[in-house]
Formats: structure tokens, sequence, C-alpha cells
């Protein structure tokens, strides 16, 4: 059965992707997930989106605000826009997504099914089931207004959902796999992520059983009875001595086991990152003899800092999840759009792309030299983790990558759209 993973808080920003950065992270985080279809499977891919901290480093190394709201809607689109023009080739297809798009999910389910042989129906009521439960069975505060349905060829799905507190300006982002997924109303989620705002009423909790239970019984008495028992309460402040109608056992809260908690500071401090992690990193990048990477050096122009960022790209597509417990690092493969920690190095992200994907397609000629390489990318800088102590010098690493910025085609999104 999924168990809840976790939460984060997510603050609420505003603002449009530019289109310079929005195409490129239709390109890379397509091609991030072909790479996880080539090695792992399809399964995976779902479970991998299914994991809130994977999904806000998915998010980060595209280039994304690091900890905002706003990489869902992003992220998703990117993906949607790339995995479903290839849908037929890599047998994944992304439906819905926000405001109005995500009320064409049934049809567009419906559509896809038609056309894969799938049971449509069974789809449609799952999407509208986990929608129902994030929107009235968990209740939170959140308004749910971002709903994406990712389902493969094989029927296995995922769903990635998001709600709204505008009061509070924050967002909660809820995570749904149906790999080992055995009932909608108990313990469905795989996880919950989202601005922490005190106690949640949870229903589908496995020991809510009772009062779910005790909910449909209330709901089938009789009117005349329920207004006895209200009145009741309301006069005396308590409830009755005699009370056969409804008795849940206390309310079930929310409390997830991997959390992912992200501040409402824009720019990325040395707190949010683990040092060590980024220190093998750039050891990996601007230590290593470049031997090491031979057959990813042969790229013309392919230079230490690329290194830098495939080695975080590599560590997006092999890494376990104890690797995703600091995003913000993730970051420091390509920036950010608003400039933290730095603007968005366009040569280095289009190197890092034309690397990537000639190393899928050199592998579905088998040819993996470079595939392997790739791999030894983070297995290079998980040794040099585990057996030197490669603290990062967190301000040193900001001034370089700013000093360096205007020469690495560097920009935000307030240098425009085009």
């Amino acid at each position: 059965m999924i168990k809840r993973t976790g939460h984060a808080d997510l603050p609420l920003h505003t603002g449009i992707v530019p289109r310079w950065l929005a195409d490129r992270m239709m390109q890379l985080g397509t091609l991030i997930v072909e790479s996880l279809i080539i090695n792992y499977g399809k399964k995976e891919v779902l479970l991998r989106l299914s994991d809130p901290l994977w999904f806000q480093s998915l998010g980060a190394v595209l280039g994304m605000d690091w900890h905002s709201s706003g990489i869902t809607t992003s992220v998703m689109y990117a993906l949607k826009r790339g995995l479903n023009a290839r849908a037929r080739e890599l047998g994944i297809c992304i439906c819905g997504g926000r405001g109005k798009y995500s009320r064409r999910t049934p049809d567009e389910l419906l559509y896809l099914s038609d056309a894969a042989g799938l049971d449509g129906n069974v789809l449609v009521r799952s999407s509208k089931l986990c929608a129902k439960v994030d929107n009235t069975a968990v209740q939170d505060g959140f308004q749910l207004y971002m709903h994406n349905f990712i389902v493969t060829d094989e029927g296995d799905w995922a769903v990635v959902q998001q709600g709204m507190n505008p009061a509070a300006k924050t967002a909660r982002r809820y995570h749904w796999c149906s790999v080992n997924l055995r009932s909608f109303v108990e313990e469905p989620h795989a996880a919950v992520v989202g601005e922490q705002g005190g106690k949640i009423l949870n229903l589908t909790d496995a020991a809510a059983g009772k009062t779910r239970s005790c909910i449909l019984d209330f709901a089938n008495e009789r009117p005349d009875r329920v207004i006895r028992e209200i009145q009741d309460i309301a006069r005396t402040g308590t409830e009755p001595v005699q009370r056969e109608l409804f008795t849940p056992e206390p309310p079930v809260f929310l409390d997830g086991g991997r959390s992912c908690v992200l501040p409402a500071h824009h720019e990325v401090r040395a707190e949010d990152v683990d040092l060590k992690r980024l220190g093998a990193v750039l050891a990996v990048a601007y230590e290593s003899q470049p031997a090491d990477f031979e057959s990813l050096l042969l790229t013309p122009g392919l230079g230490p800092r690329t290194l830098q960022s495939l080695t975080l790209v590599s560590e997006v597509i092999h890494g376990t999840p104890s690797r995703f417990t600091d995003p913000a690092r993730f970051s420091f493969a390509h920036g950010g759009k608003d400039g933290h920690p730095f603007p968005v190095p366009l040569r280095i992200y289009d190197e890092t792309i034309h690397v990537l994907g000639d190393c899928i397609e050199k592998s579905k000629m088998n040819y993996n030299d470079k595939s392997r390489c790739l791999k030894t990318l983070h297995d290079t800088s998980l040794q040099i983790e585990q057996n030197c102590n490669p603290l990062a010098d967190f301000d040193k690493t900001i001034a370089h990558e700013n000093e360096f910025s205007k020469a690495w085609g560097g920009r935000t999104c307030f240098d425009g759209n085009d």
C-alpha cells in the first residue's frame, strides 16, 4: 500500500516562465524522463513523479525558482508539451493541467484510452476520485486549481495536483500513484506537499475507517433526528449522554515522515544546501582528470562547468530517494529564472541538453559508452562524498557563477521573453 511520504512548504509565486526557458525545460525534462524509461522503465517515472522531493529537485535542475509553487505548473506543462508529442514512442502521456485545462482531463483520458486500448471509464473515475479526495476528504483549506493525470500505455498512472490558499499566499501539492494502490479512501497518497497550516482533518487515514463508516450512517439518518441531535449539542455545549447516531473516534490528522520545508526567502542560502553533496559535485567537475570522462569530453566545447550540470542531471536520473532532501542544491545545475542562486547559463543549459540527447540516441544504437559515463558522474560524486570531506565554499561558488555568468549566457526572467 502507498504511504504518505511527507510534506513541503510552497510559497505562492506569480509570474510567467519566459519562452527561452520554457522551451529548454521541455527539452531537458523530456530527455530526463526518456532516460528514466530506458534505464528503469515507465513505472519508475510514475514513482519519481509521486515523490515530492524528487519533483522539486527536477524543477530546480530545469532552472525554475527552486522553492516556489510555480514549479508544479511549469514542470508539468513542460513535460506535457514534450512527452505528449512522443506519446506513441515513449508510451506515456499527460492529461489535464491548470484551470480550464484540468476540467478537460476526462475527455482527454477517453480519447487517449480509445487510441491505446485502455479502459477510459476506469481512468476517468480514478482522476475524479483523486480530485474529490483532495478537495473534500482531506480538509486542509486549499482549493484545487490544477490537476495532471499521467498515464502509461500499460494503464499505470500518477496524479500531480495542486491547491491554493490565496489568503495565506501558499499552495499545497498532492501526489498519487497507482502502483500498489488498493484504496482511494484509505491512505492512498504517495505524498502531500504544501505549506503547513496546522492540523489537517484526513478522512483517508487507515485509522479513520470507523469515522468514514459513521459519516455514511449519519448521511442516511432521518433529517429530523439529525436536527434534534445538533440542537442538543448547541443548547448544552456538550454531546448528549445517550448518543447512538454518531460516535467516531478522534479525528486523524496528516503527519508525514518525508518532509521538504521550503522557506519564503527567494535567494538560495548555505543552510538550504547540503554543502558536502555540493562539494562532491564541484570536485567531479573541476578536479577530475579529463580522461576520467573521455567519451563525454569528446563533445566539442564541453568543460568543467557543463560537467557540474551533468553531474546533477545524472543524480536526478540515477539517484535514490535519500539524495533529494535538499532540492535547492539542484539549482546549481542551471540556476534559476529569478536569478537565484544565479542567472540561467544558457550556453551550459544547451550543452547539457546536447550531451544527454546524444547519450540517449547512442544508447538506442547499442553504443552505451556515453550513457555509462553519464551515470559514472553520479557514482564518482557519491564516492567522493563518502570517502572525502568535500565541503563546498558556498559564497565562493556563487561568486564564481556570477563572475562567469555573462560568458555562459546568463539570463533571468527580467531580461525579457524572447
